[in-house]
């Protein structure tokens, strides 16, 4: 096991990964910009490390600086977190060139996965559904259309190195195709430094469901069940539960079982995520994979009862998958609120400040991941998540009722947030009845 380990990461996920390294034995490094010097990463780590001003290019995406800070603390490994350099292969392939160990997969897994056609067509090759589209990258406007007039509208067009729903459009008609694929293109270029695109057959109502996995270097890998992550807004996540409320055991097992496969036709050895969408048929289709541990791996650890963060640093320090693990099962129902510094009645927008006032609900099956109190200032500079909230129920309806009440003791004042928007959200007929899709946000509330 490792001795000490340098967590690349700010915010709650540097935390949570401190916390589990303390769990394990394992001393921290803190890296931290001009602006989170005050952060409770910085403070619960053993040592920190200033590794340069607010900007992101210049403190948690400066590789030099991060790798520097790992050795001069004599740290054996780093972990990336979520966001930042977490799926970035140049970063991994880095920290093994001076060896350091990477916690998550190796670099080839990582470019493979984060090219989405190409990660498309090694799953279709796994024999993993795939979403009807073009093979690969399509070069001009002209081989669009014949793709789209072969599978037929809506289409929607992404970026190949996308992300976050930058350089993505749907089309509609043949009319709009050429506008359409051109903007995507600029798009991608100036936020992914690739102007290249795809092609897929676009689903009007589908579900976003993906399912957590775990593998080890010795070949071993294992689907941990579903998570239900339709409730977004423009591709951004609000709410997740386990179980999905749309989710057979036949189902359940189906979708795990596609997704082992893919997992094992790449080797991948670390925890990550296979994301698949769902349509009104209840076939699903494979969307993308994500190398990394998610914003949202809460609501698996709470229905399985398994640090998953643990078992990420276990499988890169070499060790082997429990040889049980494939039989566990789901227990109850977890639903996650991410709490956001945002305004949702001012088109969600960003609100930095300090936070006057700061109080996070507690109770039986009650978990709060977050680095904010009272007196925090949020910066302007990075995401606006401040805050996660999870809950456990024995069932789906004791758990909406426990968020209910959970929302209703967190107080942060000072700020706007999206408590206001997830009480809404958990009162409202169609959320409860778990009659929703990706378009919920939009369709239901605004």
């Amino acid at each position: 096991m490792f001795k000490k380990i340098l967590i690349a990461n700010r915010g709650e996920i540097a935390l949570r990964v401190i916390r589990a390294c303390k769990e394990l034995g394992i001393s921290t490094v803190a890296v931290y910009s001009e602006a989170d010097a005050n952060s409770l990463h910085v403070r619960f780590a053993d040592e920190a490390v200033c590794i340069g001003p607010p900007a992101s290019s210049k403190s948690y995406l400066n590789i030099p600086h991060i790798i520097s800070a790992a050795e001069i603390t004599n740290a054996e490994a780093i972990h990336p977190g979520y966001g930042f350099l977490a799926e970035n292969a140049h970063f991994a392939d880095i920290c093994n060139s001076c060896g350091i160990a990477f916690i998550g997969p190796t670099p080839e897994v990582i470019t493979l996965m984060g090219d989405k056609a190409r990660a498309k067509e090694t799953m279709h090759s796994a024999g993993v559904p795939v979403i009807p589209g073009s093979d690969g990258v399509v070069h001009s406007v002209k081989a669009a259309a014949d793709i789209a007039a072969h599978i037929g509208y809506p289409v929607i067009i992404k970026a190949v190195a996308g992300g976050g729903g930058r350089g993505m459009r749907v089309v509609r008609t043949p009319q709009d195709l050429a506008n359409a694929y051109n903007t995507a293109m600029t798009e991608s270029q100036a936020a992914f430094n690739n102007p290249a695109l795809y092609l897929e057959k676009y689903f009007e109502n589908p579900r976003h469901i993906e399912v957590q996995l775990l593998g080890d270097n010795h070949g071993n890998v294992v689907a941990l069940g579903e998570r239900e992550c339709s409730i977004q807004r423009k591709h951004q996540k609000l709410i997740e539960e386990s179980p999905s409320p749309a989710v057979s055991a036949k189902l359940r097992r189906e979708m795990s079982a596609a997704a082992v496969k893919g997992a094992r036709r790449v080797r991948y050895n670390s925890a990550g995520t296979v994301e698949f969408l769902l349509d009104e048929r209840g076939h699903f289709y494979f969307m993308e994979m994500n190398t990394r541990i998610q914003v949202e791996h809460p609501v698996t650890e709470m229905v399985y009862g398994l640090d998953l963060v643990e078992e990420q640093i276990r499988m890169a320090a070499g060790g082997r998958l429990r040889a049980d693990l494939r039989f566990w099962k789901m227990r109850g129902h977890a639903i996650e609120c991410r709490i956001n510094a945002e305004d949702p009645s001012h088109d969600f927008r960003p609100c930095p400040g300090t936070i006057t006032s700061f109080h996070v609900p507690g109770g039986f099956g009650v978990r709060v991941d977050t680095h904010a109190y009272a007196q925090y200032v949020i910066p302007p500079n990075y995401d606006s998540l401040i805050a996660k909230l999870i809950v456990h129920g024995t069932t789906r309806e004791e758990a909406m009722t426990r968020m209910q009440r959970a929302l209703d003791e967190f107080v942060v004042e000072g700020i706007a947030t999206t408590i206001p928007l997830h009480k809404k959200i958990l009162k409202e007929e169609n959320f409860r009845a778990g009659r929703f899709n990706t378009k919920y946000i939009e369709q239901t509330l605004f």
